[in-house]
């Protein structure tokens, strides 16, 4: 049985990207096909094994969150009455054994200082990490495969993937010390390197498991020239200091869903993979002429 059971989800944000419409909805609230990103998260997280899952979000956002989370007995006593009982099961309905829960962020001071805002949540124990935006669509879920090589070396994984020279930019680049096939140590991070001078072509996927150390490294940064907390930082300061880091090139398919172009593949790929959408979504997009 893993140690890993709890696990952080961060729902922050303005969605800048996706105006208009995130003047009046959260982007957290877009749905792919029929969920939002973050519920896909919950999903893997559960099926990690995950047992505390607490999303981090600000105050505006809050109610939203909680009421999509939340059971609606008046829609399932709608939907009997409809006869549309097979709706139900559609609905966000997770197991007792799981708790969710919703702490703020009121603030936007970066993506260290939202992890910090869970810190009484955690507590002293290790934990599963979700940046917002990365779905992985994967056969053995993204943070299970962390969290098994965390039970074996008992220090922070990140998740890695190969990204393409023109790409590296736009993402956190680990140095690293490989020590089996996919799993390396890590020996440096650089965010958003400049063009040949990214140290590797793996980028940082927004999934992790992290030990509770982290929040003592967060808790004891100062904003940087953004003003904000960044966690890719404080794992340089624990490189640094000589702390073992892996990363690990996970075995699943990353959708970054954090801007248009992302969305629309995810949104067509999991189009495609629906059951009950796929035979006539794929005669749609055949029957496409540009």
């Amino acid at each position: 049985m893993h140690s890993v059971k709890k696990a952080v989800i961060l729902l922050g944000g303005l969605g800048t990207r996706f105006l208009p419409v995130t003047k009046a909805v959260p982007k957290e609230m877009i749905p792919i096909i029929d969920k939002p990103v973050f519920h896909y998260l919950i999903e893997e997280a559960i099926a990690s094994g995950m047992k505390e899952i607490i999303l981090v979000t600000s105050p505006e956002k809050k109610k939203l969150i909680q009421k999509y989370l939340e059971p609606s007995s008046k829609l399932e006593k709608f939907l009997r009455k409809r006869k549309r009982e097979h709706l139900i099961k559609d609905l966000p309905i997770f197991p007792k054994d799981v708790s969710l829960k919703i702490c703020l962020q009121r603030r936007p001071l970066g993506d260290g200082h939202a992890i910090l805002q869970a810190k009484n949540l955690i507590g002293n124990e290790a934990f599963g990490l979700f940046f917002g935006d990365d779905i992985i669509d994967s056969e053995t879920p993204a943070l299970l495969q962390l969290s098994e090589i965390y039970e074996k070396y008992r220090s922070p994984i990140l998740a890695l993937e190969k990204v393409p020279e023109s790409r590296l930019h736009l993402f956190g680049v680990v140095k690293i010390e490989r020590t089996a096939s996919r799993l390396s140590k890590i020996r440096g991070i650089v965010e958003k390197p400049l063009s040949g001078e990214a140290p590797s072509d793996l980028a940082i996927v927004g999934r992790y498991v992290l030990s509770p150390e982290i929040f003592d490294v967060l808790g004891g940064m100062k904003p940087g020239p953004r003003k904000e907390i960044i966690l890719a930082d404080a794992l340089q300061v624990m490189v640094k200091k000589g702390k073992p880091i892996y990363g690990l090139e996970y075995k699943g398919n990353w959708l970054s869903c954090g801007d248009k172009l992302g969305f629309l593949k995810t949104t067509v790929l999991f189009g495609m993979k629906d059951g009950k959408l796929n035979k006539e979504f794929k005669g749609f997009l055949k029957g496409l002429k540009f």
